[in-house]
């Protein structure tokens, strides 16, 4: 009897493992797989930290079940463009962006975290806003590193900035690199694919980068090239030159064997947004020919970046101290004045581009006496102090001793709908994963760090019924992870990292305004980040299980 007892136990014991399997099922969800295809009903399990079967799971049961009926269950989203570095140390959490649904956010544009030097360091640590940490740190894949051992929410990839590569060997002045500091450029790219980066990144309206010249860069991505890197860009015009920029890169593209991503493509300024036809259809003919073209965006009509973007490249030779100096020579400053008004194909001139001075919003400043002009226009605040907004400007960065964060009014909304439904175009906010709280309240916000990928689900394909949902979730989840080559995320697939999403489709939305950016969108409901639920039932569970996404080529 008792020996019949114990093979009771033991039975309901191997019934008891073999019926819990799994970690967690969803069931009865309409799964939208990442590939664009019709949805279906079904049901997902995962187990650790991979999707373990997609189908009929009615006969199972797991340790977390969800009931996703009525809802749509998709991969996660990717941020094809994120600057959320500094404030993924602030928190971790990256509740702006897991409440969009981004489970993977990709840094690099133009500058990256590393590789340091000991004057970079310095300067980094000196220049600190309203986070403020210690750079103990050198590489990048240092810093990668220590932000998974930190503690983060979302995964997180980063390509290698050719700005960063630049200022490391040979500083901020306008100069080439001699053959040596070329080549030393060279191994520092090596050495971070090495480290896991995805490729080399561009950011060329900017000084320093914006002193580089196309050979340069190709050189670069030529060794990024043997280990499966790519090229993304901030191109060197958006707006007067934007056709020969596109040329730029697709040469760039071309001469280094390498994918070429178009960074937050967009024609800027009123007497530029024609050109977006030509662009488009350069850009479909380098495909046809083989070339490995593609592009991403944000969903809104303004920019966002620094109030010095309005002056000459050229008086920025040498850093923003040099700048700070020469904006307070009386004979700089009047030129400088009569730059910002003049229509000009030699430099981005995103003051001109904008059209006025009310159609530039300030965003955020270093010094506490400034925050009181967060949210007005340029126009106002000179009006507030007596004077033209040119010299508004000019004071502003002067007394804040900082760039400024500004937002440019600058793009046309039949462009956004129009690059928005290109099949080789995926998306990113161009901005800091936020929260409406501590720190982040010290500083306003373009509402694209909190709305840009639920805008396209929810304004664009359920309101405007511009594309359908199937679509756009592949443009945010497959559709970039193709573009950075990255595999097993991106699509619903067993055997895939479980990287998933549960969201009501009707309810989906963005609330952020440019009057109120910190509010987060609604509509999504659970989040799952390798396997763990970080957002469950609307509400963050402060599960922080993302990791360093490394590119193909990392050595470890």
């Amino acid at each position: 009897m008792r020996n019949l007892f114990c093979l009771f136990i033991l039975c309901f014991a191997i019934l008891s493992c073999k019926s819990k399997k799994y970690d967690t099922i969803i069931r009865n969800g309409m799964i939208y797989d990442g590939n664009g295809a019709t949805p279906f009903k079904g049901d997902i399990a995962i187990k650790n930290d991979t999707i373990a079967f997609i189908g009929d799971l009615s006969h199972e049961s797991a340790k977390n079940e969800v009931d996703a009926k009525g809802m749509a269950v998709s991969p996660g989203f990717i941020n094809m463009l994120s600057w959320s570095p500094v404030s993924l140390i602030e928190d971790g959490k990256s509740q702006g962006e897991i409440r969009e649904g981004v489970t993977l956010e990709v840094f690099g544009e133009g500058e990256s975290m590393g590789p340091l030097n000991a004057k970079m360091k310095k300067e980094m640590q000196d220049d600190q806003r309203l986070s403020q940490y210690k750079v103990d740190w050198n590489t990048l894949g240092e810093y990668m590193q220590s932000m998974e051992k930190r503690g983060v929410s979302c995964n997180i990839a980063s390509y290698v900035g050719a700005t960063t590569i630049r200022t490391n060997v040979i500083g901020e002045d306008n100069r080439d690199p001699t053959p040596a500091e070329l080549n030393r450029m060279k191994d520092l790219v090596k050495q971070a694919m090495e480290e896991g980066a995805l490729g080399v990144g561009t950011s060329l309206i900017y000084p320093p980068a914006f002193f580089a010249k196309t050979n340069e860069l190709i050189e670069l991505c030529k060794a990024a090239a043997p280990y499966g890197g790519g090229y993304i860009s901030h191109m060197r015009s958006e707006g007067n030159k934007l056709n020969e920029a596109v040329e730029e890169l697709i040469t760039i593209a071309r001469e280094a064997h390498v994918h070429g991503e178009i960074y937050h493509l967009k024609a800027a300024g009123i007497d530029n947004w024609g050109k977006m036809d030509s662009v488009i259809r350069r850009v479909e003919r380098a495909r046809k020919e083989g070339i490995d073209i593609a592009a991403n965006m944000y969903t809104y009509t303004a920019g966002a970046t620094g109030m010095t973007a309005s002056l000459p490249p050229s008086l920025q030779d040498g850093g923003f101290g040099k700048l700070w100096q020469r904006l307070q020579d009386p004979a700089i400053r009047a030129a400088m004045k009569k730059a910002m008004k003049t229509n000009t194909a030699d430099w981005e001139n995103l003051y001109y581009g904008a059209g006025s001075a009310d159609k530039v919003l300030l965003l955020g400043f270093k010094r506490d006496s400034l925050f009181k002009y967060t949210g007005k226009s340029l126009g106002e605040v000179a009006k507030i102090r007596n004077t033209t907004p040119e010299d508004a400007a000019i004071d502003l960065i002067i007394q804040d001793s900082s760039r400024v964060e500004v937002a440019y009014f600058l793009m046309s909304e039949e462009n956004v709908k129009k690059q928005l439904v290109l099949p080789w175009v995926s998306f990113g906010s161009d901005a800091a994963s936020m929260a409406p709280e501590g720190n982040f309240l010290k500083q306003s916000s373009h509402p694209r760090a909190y709305g840009n990928f639920t805008r396209v689900i929810g304004h664009y394909s359920r309101d405007e019924k511009l594309i359908s949902l199937e679509k756009a979730i592949q443009k945010l989840a497959k559709v970039a992870a193709t573009s950075l080559h990255i595999l097993k995320r991106g699509e619903l697939k067993t055997g895939n990292y479980a990287d998933i999403l549960v969201f009501d489709p009707a309810t989906v939305n963005d609330k952020a305004t440019y009057e109120k950016p910190h509010q987060y969108s609604t509509g999504m409901l659970h989040v799952w980040v390798n396997g763990i639920q970080v957002l469950k039932e609307g509400e963050h569970t402060n599960a922080k299980p993302g990791r360093f996404v490394k590119g193909k080529g990392a050595k470890s």
